[in-house]
């Protein structure tokens, strides 16, 4: 007598459905980005020279509704995963590094609002907002002296009723003049400790920007990550309901890091396919003899899978760990995603500078077809981008207290 398990067979045919469907929304998540990469690509080398905002590839991803793709369903975006959304980073990233990281910042705010906004009645009208208009965010979380420790700040959200307003000397809002709402963090307020923050979302009618510091530098000219007094007011609600050491551990550096280490990624993808063209010609002109820098290109062919394989390796990690709060807390966790924004950096430095050695002077030189000097500007901004140094400082202590593996699949 033959049982036939209808339970697991449904079981099975809703896991294969399921799949289908991500399948169909990862692939058409796919063409829409490279919709918009093609028109980065377009202008990536005049925003470059010009240290402009990238408006046309901005205004693509509106076109292609991206921007509202973390959204949830019921509050009119798509569902996209961190990895979908990581993916579109990369893409981008091929194309034009400044609007890679323009997307990649914009979805960790996002992201942030999406997992601590729940049952907050004004930000999810904001993520509805967001979804219908295409709504650009930016991130204003350096200030003043602190640089990159944005576990502590100096402005403090002042309370008169039911209004707050906040002051801010923000060092670098990128794209902040360019953006429709910015979120950032402050102290709760006046009389509480610089470590006691929450995370606050103002829109562009809830603020003025009084330029204090311009942005000429040596890569991301496009990100026009300059400096500001940040002037804001509004309502309590517009402060989201969880502490911001919840939030900063959850959601905001697993998220920017994985989507940065993804923009980096796709940087490297683009160095490594321009030094395996030069190759490939060079050989095909010497009768198939490879060229001096040939074990150049295998080194930076290597670092990119290692770097590819780091960050989906650390997606999945994400995923994982995204429903159980007390994964995302553990030590052995919180390490290792700042960890991610370390290694990936590096390995994405490595890289692109195994392509332009492979390269050689055509890799060097801005008029040839093999140049990489915007690449590796770009790149460089990885290791100092939160620096490498405060991270590994931070991390080393909880490192000394983490047993080491007795074996591999420990």
């Amino acid at each position: 007598m033959t049982v036939i398990d209808v339970r697991g067979t449904t079981a099975l045919k809703l896991r294969r459905r399921d799949g289908d469907l991500r399948g169909a929304q990862s692939a058409d998540f796919a063409a829409r980005a490279r919709v918009v990469a093609a028109d980065a690509a377009a202008s990536a080398a005049a925003v470059d020279a010009d240290a402009r905002f990238p408006e046309e590839a901005i205004t693509a991803a509106r076109a292609q509704r991206l921007l509202g793709v973390l959204v949830p369903r019921d509050l009119g975006g798509e569902g996209a995963s961190i990895s979908e959304v990581a993916d579109i980073c990369y893409r981008l990233g091929q194309a034009c590094a400044s609007t890679a990281m323009i997307y990649a910042m914009h979805q960790t705010k996002v992201a942030c609002l999406v997992r601590h906004g729940r049952g907050s009645a004004w930000h999810e009208h904001l993520l509805r907002r967001l979804c219908a208009e295409q709504l650009l965010l930016a991130s204003s979380t350096t200030e003043g002296q602190g640089g990159g420790n944005i576990r502590s700040s100096a402005a403090a959200v002042e309370y008169e009723g039911p209004r707050i307003s906040l002051e801010r000397n923000a060092t670098v809002i990128s794209y902040g003049a360019q953006a429709d709402g910015i979120v950032t963090i402050a102290r709760r307020s006046s009389d509480a400790s610089n470590s006691d923050q929450v995370l606050v979302a103002f829109l562009r009618q809830n603020y003025s920007l009084e330029p204090v510091l311009a942005w000429d530098t040596l890569g991301m000219r496009g990100t026009c990550s300059a400096g500001f007094r940040l002037r804001a007011s509004g309502v309590a609600g517009q402060i989201l309901p969880q502490p911001y050491d919840r939030i900063h551990a959850q959601t905001m550096t697993p998220v920017a890091h994985l989507t940065w280490a993804s923009v980096w990624t796709g940087i490297a993808a683009a160095a490594v396919e321009r030094a395996q063209s030069f190759t490939r010609k060079a050989a095909r002109q010497a009768n198939g003899q490879l060229p001096p820098g040939a074990a150049h290109f295998t080194k930076a062919h290597s670092s990119l899978q290692m770097l590819r394989s780091l960050v989906a390796g650390s997606l999945q990690r994400y995923e994982r760990a995204s429903c159980d709060e007390r994964a995302l807390a553990s030590l052995d966790f919180q390490t290792a995603i700042n960890l991610v924004k370390v290694d990936a950096s590096e390995l994405a430095v490595a890289a692109v500078m195994s392509a332009l050695r492979a390269c050689g002077l055509s890799g060097y030189r801005n008029d040839s077809e093999f140049g990489l000097g915007r690449q590796l500007r770009d790149v460089l901004s990885s290791p100092i981008m939160i620096n490498n140094d405060r991270i590994l400082a931070n991390v080393g202590a909880a490192s000394l207290m983490s047993a080491v593996p007795a074996s591999l699949t420990e």
